[in-house]
């Protein structure tokens, strides 16, 4: 195998676990509709949305609340950025770092907000560490 094959392998590779981290993650709670994972500058990583949502608009919107949110954090000196949360009338959109990504879930009104902010975190973290080792 040359080493163009075997970057494309790695890449194939870290696509699938990602994958596999969302797709767990909305098994694990069936009020959550939807998860994307964004690169910080607002580029789609990997969504599992509904056909009628465009990807790139999305990871753009919550790209933009990620960073404006890290900044409101920074400017009210409440240490580091977390997580936002944001609520409609018919459900939630949390937003989440993922150190070197995004991950976002829309869920129903129906959302056990607490078990959300669990799952969302615990994604996450694995996101980073899949994204981390691909370097």
């Amino acid at each position: 195998m040359d080493e163009r094959e075997h970057i494309m392998n790695e890449e194939i590779n870290e696509m699938d676990e990602l994958r596999a981290v969302l797709k767990k993650l909305l098994r694990s709670n069936p009020e959550i509709t939807f998860a994307i994972i964004t690169s910080l500058e607002g580029l789609p990583i990997l969504s599992i949305l509904p056909d009628d949502f465009n990807e790139f608009i999305l990871s753009a919107t919550v790209a933009t609340m990620f960073s404006l949110s890290e900044r409101a954090v920074m400017e009210m000196k409440i240490d580091e950025f977390k997580d936002l949360l944001i609520r409609g009338n018919k459900g939630y959109i949390f937003v989440c770092n993922a150190e070197l990504a995004v991950l976002s879930v829309s869920t129903t009104k129906y959302a056990k907000i607490g078990m959300i902010f669990h799952e969302c975190e615990r994604a996450a973290r694995k996101i980073a560490d899949i994204l981390k080792k691909s370097g």
